[in-house]
């Protein structure tokens, strides 16, 4: 029964890091895109 559990936590640890990830990449371009548009 632990070891299921620790599997789930871990499953879960390592969607939330993905999630995390890619948003910071979609901020990361609009940051971008916010300065080139400022520099025209």
């Amino acid at each position: 029964m632990k070891p299921m559990i620790a599997l789930m936590i871990a499953a879960t640890l390592v969607l939330a890091g993905c999630n995390t990830v890619r948003g910071m990449g979609q901020d990361i371009e609009k940051a971008g895109d916010a300065i080139q548009k400022s520099t025209n």
